[in-house]
């Protein structure tokens, strides 16, 4: 394996799988074959993806005559419907349980091949083949699957690991600038779960991760999912570590389900709901108000809006938060910073003190 290319192994209780971050890995058969059950394949895609990639995988595999399904694009889509979608063309194509998915797209492709992969005749294998920042930093490598609900992100799931994660860096050159930045919100996320020393080293290469440098790009990913590996290692089905991923993200769900899924892609709210949750550490974990800001600096020098529109109610967006997929019949699960590179699990966040941070955000 050339230098350029890097394997991180997620490490689960009598199982594992690899992930390969590396160039041109989609053009790989025998990589790819290597991970594929005997049975017949499907490649699902979105209508933004499929033209650019769809190609390159199914003439890589075309000695396995795989079929292919291109869904729509756009978290708007992450839905029942569309998942049922993919269950009516598996049982009409005739699919056993040696057949496998493979999700060829960002985190709402994944999510949604995953999800059908877990549903159908109660889980068959997938291979995630992820071509976004976001989902080969994140949504990509844990097992995580499923679709939203109009009453919350993400309501409606099951825990299913794939097979192997095949990350491609070159599907990144094709992003969309706004995409790829939304990305790096993510990266940011585990500068401060578990990786203290990672911030500084993020805050020197702001400028080579924006340019999309190759150099800095694989180290970045592979850091990223080597931090995540030992954390769903650790916590596979989110019983307790593994929630801290969530850093954020109980404030940005907010803000993409308040919005009908339209207005902020993921990473976009996730950088703003960054920036809400050490505002929030600052108060109750008396969190160093510089390191707070130095999150909401690099953040910016990334290219990321860090504010609250003025257009949304922090009442509306509080209640959102309530119905959130982490908390509890006592009340809101927050995960805060108490300091760099260690987030903490808080179930007694009292709502004033979160709708003050909401407020005080607002623009």
């Amino acid at each position: 394996m050339s230098v350029d290319r890097v394997t991180v192994r997620v490490e689960l209780a009598g199982h594992g799988y690899p992930v390969h971050i590396g160039a041109g890995l989609l053009s790989d058969d025998p990589l790819l074959t290597g991970h594929l059950p005997p049975g017949r394949l499907m490649v699902v895609s979105n209508e933004t993806v499929a033209p650019l990639y769809l190609g390159r995988v199914l003439e890589t595999l075309a000695h396995r005559d795989p079929q292919a399904l291109v869904l729509p694009d756009g978290e708007r889509y992450k839905t029942l419907d569309t998942a049922s979608a993919i269950l009516d063309r598996l049982a009409d194509s005739g699919f056993h349980r040696d057949g496998a998915i493979l999700a060829l797209g960002g985190g709402v492709v994944g999510d949604l091949a995953g999800f059908a992969a877990a549903c159908y005749m109660r889980g068959i294998d997938y291979l995630q083949l992820p071509t976004t920042l976001l989902a080969q930093v994140d949504a990509s490598v844990g097992g995580k699957t499923g679709v939203n609900h109009p009453r919350g992100k993400n309501l409606i799931g099951a825990f299913h690991q794939p097979r192997a994660v095949v990350a491609d860096t070159n599907t990144l050159a094709t992003l969309p600038e706004r995409e790829y930045r939304a990305g790096l919100a993510e990266v940011v996320k585990y500068a401060l779960i578990d990786d203290a020393p990672f911030l500084g080293w993020l805050e020197a290469r702001t400028e080579p991760l924006t340019q999309r440098d190759a150099a800095v790009l694989v180290p970045t990913i592979e850091r990223c999912c080597r931090n995540k590996a030992a954390i769903v290692g650790a916590d596979e089905r989110e019983k307790d570590q593994r929630a801290l991923l969530n850093l954020g993200h109980t404030f940005a769900h907010a803000l993409e389900t308040a919005t009908g899924y339209e207005r902020f892609l993921h990473g976009e709210a996730v950088a703003i709901g960054l920036v809400l949750a050490t505002r929030l550490s600052v108060e109750r974990e008396g969190l160093a108000p510089a390191l707070a800001d130095r999150v909401e600096t690099l953040l910016h020098r990334l290219g990321l809006e860090t504010g609250l529109p003025g257009d949304l109610s922090p009442d509306r967006l509080l209640d959102t938060m309530r119905l959130d997929k982490k908390a509890t019949e006592s009340g809101m699960r927050l995960v805060l910073v108490s300091s760099q590179g260690r987030a903490v699990l808080r179930d007694d966040v009292p709502e004033a003190s979160v709708l003050g941070v909401l407020a005080d955000a607002s623009g």
